[in-house]
C-alpha cells in the first residue's frame, strides 16, 4: 500500500488599514474591520463552507476511509468567530467524525520561530490551547507558519511535545532522495519529518485551471493514475492552501468536480489509502535521519526565506516588532502583547517582498498594497504609534 496525506493550511491575517503619518499619536485602531469582514465572508462562502460540506460528503459515503487534516491558525479563528461562526460549526462537525486530524501551529501564523524562542513556545501554546478549547483536541503533529523548518526549530518543536513536524521536500535538503518516505530529525530524537511532494501538490494548488500545462484538464482518474504509477514510494504528502478550493480555484475551474471524484478514483486502484500526518507517522518507519541546517518553507521557487525576509524594507521592520518583546510583556498589559502579537502575523512581511521575476504573479494576488514600500510604511505608521502608546 502507499498512503495520501491530504492536509491544508486554514489561515486568514488581520490586514491593516491605511495608517497615514498624521495619525500617530491620535489614532490607535490600526485594522480594516470592513475589508476582514468582507474577505471572511467572501472567502467562507466561496470555499471554507462549499469545501468542508464536500469532505463532509464524502466521509459520509466512504466513511472511515477519507482522512484528512487542517492546521487553522488563531487569527482565522478569531476572524470566523467574529464574521462567519458558521465555518467553525462545519469544522467542528468535521472533527466530530473521527476522520480529520487538526494540526498545531503558530497561533498568529508568525515567524517567531526565527527570531524568539520564547515567543514561538507561547504562540504554540496559545494555538494548542485553543484546539483544545473549541474542538477537544490536542495536536501531536506540528505544522510551523508557511512550513519554515530547521534542525534548529524541529528541536523546540520536540521539546514541546510533537511526534511530527510538516516540512517542505526542498530540493536542497533531499537531494536525491524521495519527498514520498517519512524521515526523522538528524538528532534521531522521535521527531518524524513529512516531506511535501511538491510538484504532485502545485498541480492542484497552482495549474489545476492553467490552461497552458500540458496536463490541463487534471482529472481525478488522471490524478489518481500518477499516484498509482509512482514506484518506490510509502506516502505521498499533499499538502496545500485550503483556499485552493473556489478561492485560488473558482468552482467554474471543476475543482469541487475533482475532488468529489478523487476518491473513487483513487480507491479504484486497490494500492492507495488516505492517512493523517499523525497516522502516517505511526504506519510508516522513518527511512534515515534529515539534516536541515538553514530555514526551508514552501514559498516560491527556492523554497528559503526570501518571500518574508532578505530585503532592507522586511529586515528592519521584522527586527523592529521583535525589538519590543520584552518591553511589551513586561507591561502585562494583555491588549498590547495582543496587539504586538497581531503585528507579527507573517503576511506583513510578505506584502513587503520585492520580488517581482518569476514568482512576482503569486505576490501581486495575495497583496492588497500597491507597492512593497507602501506596505512598509504603512507597517511603520502603524509601528511608531504603537511604541508611542507603549512608552
Amino acid at each position: 500500500m502507499k498512503s495520501i496525506c491530504f492536509y491544508f493550511q486554514v489561515h486568514q491575517p488581520f490586514r491593516l488599514r491605511p495608517y497615514k503619518f498624521f495619525e500617530i499619536g491620535k489614532r490607535h485602531n490600526y485594522y480594516d474591520d470592513v475589508q476582514n469582514a468582507w474577505l471572511c465572508r467572501r472567502i467562507a462562502d466561496k470555499c471554507y463552507l462549499p469545501a468542508n460540506a464536500t469532505f463532509l460528503n464524502l466521509i459520509h459515503k466512504y466513511g472511515q476511509q477519507v482522512r484528512i487534516a487542517y492546521s487553522i491558525t488563531g487569527t482565522a479563528m478569531e476572524q470566523f468567530a467574529r464574521y462567519t461562526p458558521e465555518v467553525i460549526d462545519s469544522f467542528k462537525r468535521l472533527v466530530d467524525t473521527g476522520c480529520v486530524e487538526l494540526l498545531g501551529e503558530t497561533y498568529m501564523h508568525s515567524l517567531a520561530a526565527l527570531k524568539s524562542k520564547e515567543e514561538f513556545r507561547e504562540q504554540v501554546k496559545m494555538h494548542s490551547d485553543l484546539m483544545k478549547e473549541v474542538f477537544g483536541v490536542t495536536p501531536r503533529v506540528f505544522r510551523n507558519t508557511e512550513l519554515i523548518y530547521s534542525d534548529g526549530i524541529g528541536r523546540i518543536v520536540h521539546d514541546l511535545g510533537f511526534k511530527g513536524q510538516l516540512m517542505e521536500g526542498a530540493k536542497q535538503v533531499l537531494g536525491w532522495r524521495s519527498p514520498n518516505f517519512v524521515y526523522e530529525h538528524r538528532d534521531k530524537n522521535g521527531l518524524r519529518l513529512l516531506m511535501k511532494n511538491f510538484r504532485l501538490s502545485d498541480d492542484i494548488a497552482f495549474r489545476f485551471s492553467q490552461q497552458s500545462w500540458s496536463e490541463w484538464p487534471l482529472t481525478a482518474d488522471k490524478f489518481a493514475d500518477w499516484i498509482h504509477e509512482l514506484q518506490d514510494t510509502e506516502c505521498v504528502n499533499l499538502f496545500m492552501d485550503y483556499e485552493t478550493f473556489g478561492e485560488h480555484q473558482w468552482k467554474e475551474t471543476g475543482i469541487f468536480d475533482f475532488l468529489n471524484a478523487m476518491p473513487e478514483e483513487i480507491f479504484k486502484k486497490g494500492d492507495i489509502n488516505f492517512l493523517t500526518p499523525g497516522e502516517i507517522i505511526t504506519t510508516y518507519q522513518p527511512k534515515e535521519p534529515i539534516a536541515c541546517e538553514y530555514p526551508v518553507s514552501w514559498a516560491d521557487e527556492e523554497r528559503d526565506l526570501s518571500a518574508w525576509l532578505g530585503n532592507d524594507l522586511q529586515d528592519d521592520a521584522f527586527e523592529q516588532i521583535y525589538s519590543l518583546e520584552q518591553q511589551v510583556k513586561a507591561t502585562g498589559n494583555e491588549d498590547l502583547i495582543s496587539v504586538w502579537r497581531h503585528l507579527q502575523t507573517s503576511d506583513n512581511f510578505y506584502y513587503m517582498c520585492t520580488k517581482w521575476f518569476s514568482d512576482g504573479d503569486v505576490h501581486k494576488y495575495f497583496n492588497h498594497y500597491n507597492t512593497p514600500y507602501e506596505a512598509y510604511i504603512n507597517y511603520m505608521n502603524i509601528l511608531s504609534d504603537f511604541r508611542l502608546t507603549l512608552n
